[in-house]
């Protein structure tokens, strides 16, 4: 089983031709409204893999909440262990998607500020259980520093998305596996942008593999006894929203199901890639027969 560990949201997605500026009125071309959030949207791609997995976080009690949750449902994800946060609302996001398909996103925690320790406690059987755990940064990070001493040293597989970026000195980086920052991310991290030195950096805090994603190059592995590039799949982009947590999906399932790490970045960048081609986050997460259809039509090496 998968368990994650993150954020629900709701995403009004606007289409525009730039951002504007400061004091400044542009019209914008087109408006959507999708289910999203790093943590909903890593789980949601595990279950369109049809992966055993289960997302646990708040949500509002708010009709965005019950959205959030049907969403999940549709994908195979078990939401059981979710909780609705009496009044507060439900984690918003604002995302300005312009003509090339590059994002950028505001992010209101809302019932996500609410994920602690107690809340921990009250799932960390379930978590105990699982093979893998996914988590990201769109959570406290006090919970998360808790949850990784309260882990036993070897299970579950550890796999942290560190988006958005913070600093990682009070979390025990020796239980984090695998770590997925993107080249911004790194250099948040690391205060470098070369996948090299900054992967190195990260090993040394303790973390045991680094996952570099670089976009439109696709994805690094930095590990103490290895440094290797895994070029993407070259698709039409439509939208970028959530190729990354579709990225960290696809990862977890492949190792959930006892493939290599080197295999889990090729299904990684496969169903990153898919994602590109989709509007939205989780309306634009790839189902496994179309990934296992793109790998055998790419025949990637």
């Amino acid at each position: 089983m998968i368990a994650v560990l993150g954020s629900a949201n709701i995403d009004l997605v606007f289409q525009v031709e730039r951002l504007p500026r400061f004091g400044e009125t542009i019209a914008g071309k087109s408006y959507n409204r999708f289910p999203g959030g790093k943590g909903a949207n890593q789980a949601a791609a595990c279950g369109r893999l049809r992966a055993d997995v289960v997302f646990l976080g708040k949500v509002g009690d708010d009709p965005f909440g019950e959205e959030l949750l049907r969403s999940l449902q549709n994908s195979g994800v078990n939401v059981d262990y979710v909780k609705r946060e009496e009044g507060v609302y439900t984690g918003t996001t604002a995302i300005f998607v312009s003509p090339s398909g590059e994002n950028a996103i505001l992010y209101l925690a809302g019932a996500n500020r609410h994920v602690d320790e107690a809340y921990v406690d009250t799932v960390l059987d379930v978590i105990m259980s699982s093979s893998v755990l996914l988590m990201q940064f769109e959570i406290p990070i006090t919970t998360i520093a808790y949850l990784l001493r309260k882990l036993p040293p070897a299970k579950p597989l550890v796999i942290l998305d560190p988006a958005p970026a913070y600093s990682l000195s009070s979390l025990p980086t020796n239980r984090i596996d695998i770590i997925t920052p993107n080249v911004t991310e790194l250099e948040s991290l690391t205060g470098t942008s070369n996948v090299e030195i900054g992967g190195k950096k990260l090993l040394n805090t303790g973390v045991k593999h680094v996952i570099c994603k670089v976009g439109e190059e696709g994805a690094w592995l930095i590990a103490r006894d290895q440094i290797r590039h895994f070029p993407s799949f070259h698709v039409p982009v439509v939208d970028t929203t959530a190729a990354g947590d579709a990225f960290n999906g696809a990862l977890a399932v492949a190792l959930a199901e006892g493939l290599s790490l080197e295999e889990g970045i090729v299904w990684g960048n496969a169903a990153g890639a898919l994602a590109c081609t989709r509007r939205g986050a989780q309306p634009s997460l790839p189902f496994r027969e179309e990934v296992e259809k793109f790998l055998a039509l790419y025949k990637y090496k």
